[in-house]
């Protein structure tokens, strides 16, 4: 398998497009499936996003100097567009770590699946908890990736599990039997 240094030295030096397609063949999956994710299964705008950040990755890959995985430097890309986009649509709610953590409705007798559980979080729990728990980024990547504090992190993770756990949970109707 061809580097994908090498497959971006050709796009840049040649505009080789079957190094081009190699190099989306192998990261469009996954930035895919974060950028949906972050974008609550919005299909359509997860295929916006995608392209953009394609779009912006080839324009800055002249000045990529990687110090990170290529992959690694695509998904920040797509996390910024996916943001932007969600911001643009007033669906951005802004990572406060004095926030009150969010309630989910309640559901009777219903359980709900972890896709849509999760995209019915807010959009800056929903990022944390993609970025953190499906993606594995750490804290620290985290922050600097939403310009938010580590802490901020931790604790907007925390408060995303929690919401998490009671959608997920069935919630047991009242009975109304006398005895």
């Amino acid at each position: 398998m061809v580097p994908d240094q090498a497959l971006a030295q050709a796009l840049l030096l040649r505009g080789d497009e079957q190094a081009f397609r190699e190099l989306y063949a192998r990261h469009t999956p996954r930035l895919y499936q974060l950028v949906l994710r972050i974008l609550a299964g919005s299909e359509h705008d997860a295929e916006d996003v995608v392209q953009e950040t394609w779009i912006r990755a080839t324009e800055a890959l002249g000045g990529f100097r990687w110090e990170a995985a290529f992959g690694t430097w695509l998904t920040g890309i797509g996390i910024n567009v996916a943001r932007g986009l969600l911001r643009k649509q007033g669906r951005w709610q802004p990572l406060d770590d004095a926030a009150e953590p969010w309630r989910p409705p309640p559901h009777h007798g219903e359980r709900i699946d972890l896709e849509r559980a999760i995209a019915l979080l807010p959009s800056g729990y929903r990022s944390v908890l993609v970025l953190h728990d499906v993606e594995g980024y750490t804290h620290d990547e985290i922050g600097e990736r939403l310009g938010i504090a580590p802490g901020t992190s931790k604790s907007q993770l925390s408060h995303a599990r929690r919401a998490l756990r009671r959608m997920l949970e069935p919630v047991k109707e009242e009975s109304h039997e006398h005895a």
